[in-house]
């Protein structure tokens, strides 16, 4: 067959359309059977976004402003994993670009224990219960038998995070030579350096969502990247209470051109205390704890977008689901 070149470029490969109907039944059967189980968290909301959990394959986005909790919603999301998964072998690679080791460790030390960032360093001279410290020591100790997280925490280009993500496969491959299922967390998207030829960071995020989805397809793992929010959500219009102007939009996402068409998940999530918004959006829900988190599943490749409320436990340092909250009602008059 004769070879003809457009522009130099090379020939795609076509795969025949029964042959995906194939691995679509064999995809459906071992699900039926249990042998490809989700990851599950502790969020039941977020699981429904998903097919009971997680998934292998799939790319997650999670936007959120300064103060919301997306970090530890990251760490959260990382330990319950571990601790709801224990009958599925996988490893954990995190880039945290944001925080240097320490200072990371000890929020993870805060989400074990409960404890906050000030209390764990003896803010004001007021040192850290003993007690507490020798839980930490006590986790510390635990992980020698369970050591599957693994962080970089230099900033990277995308090129390198995907030459990163085949080191670590490659090095810790199965017996029979084939790769583990693999969770990696980005924190978060915009600390990408730019690689050779992108000349901001609108285009280094395209070559990001194209580098996630050529990884899921060609490798077992799943994403969970956090992003910031566009400064626009802080526009005084948008703050009016009982606004649509309220609700966290598609367009939020700092970069959501570049990251929407390629995940498969897409969460904004906002703390409507920070703006002292009590009547949230056009339904008026009525928000009477500052710690309340909203949850706006903006994207689920195979499920419902919707709005879920959320909530920081400061006794527990953890995120929480709560019910729905009341909304404002409007009082009738009895004509008689």
């Amino acid at each position: 067959m004769e070879k003809k070149l457009f522009n130099g470029a090379r020939h795609l490969l076509p795969v025949s359309e029964r042959q995906s109907l194939e691995r679509g039944l064999v995809k459906m059967k071992a699900k039926r059977e249990g042998k490809i189980p989700a990851l599950v968290t502790a969020w039941p909301k977020f699981n429904d976004a998903f097919c009971d959990g997680l998934e292998w394959k799939t790319i997650t986005v999670v936007g959120a402003r300064p103060g919301t909790g997306k970090t530890l919603f990251m760490e959260q999301v990382v330990s319950d994993i571990i601790e709801k998964n224990p009958d599925q072998k996988f490893r954990v690679l995190k880039f945290q670009m944001e925080m240097v080791d320490e200072t990371s460790a000890i929020r993870k030390f805060g989400l074990i224990t409960g404890a906050d960032y000030n209390t764990l360093m003896s803010k004001d001279g007021k040192l850290v219960d003993k007690k507490l410290f020798e839980k930490c020591v006590e986790y510390y100790k635990s992980t020698i038998n369970n050591d599957l997280i693994n962080v970089i925490y230099d900033t990277c280009t995308v090129s390198e995070m995907c030459a990163t993500i085949h080191y670590e496969l490659e090095r810790y491959k199965n017996e029979d030579g084939t790769y583990p299922n693999m969770l990696v967390t980005i924190d978060h998207s915009a600390l990408f350096k730019n690689d050779i030829g992108q000349k901001d960071k609108f285009e280094m995020l395209g070559a990001l969502g194209e580098a996630l989805t050529y990884m899921k397809k060609n490798y077992p793992v799943a994403f969970v990247v956090l992003s910031q929010l566009n400064r626009n959500i802080d526009d005084t219009k948008r703050q009016v209470e009982a606004n649509y102007g309220n609700y966290v939009l598609d367009s939020d996402i700092y970069g959501s051109d570049a990251l929407l068409q390629h995940a498969d998940v897409v969460i904004g999530i906002n703390k409507p205390s920070i703006r002292k918004i009590k009547k949230y959006g056009p339904e008026k829900f009525l928000i009477e704890d500052p710690d309340t988190l909203v949850f706006h599943f903006l994207k689920s490749r195979n499920g419902m977008t919707r709005i879920s409320f959320f909530k920081l436990d400061r006794t527990t340092m953890r995120i929480v689901e709560i019910p729905t909250p009341a909304r404002e009602t409007t009082a009738k008059i009895q004509v008689n």
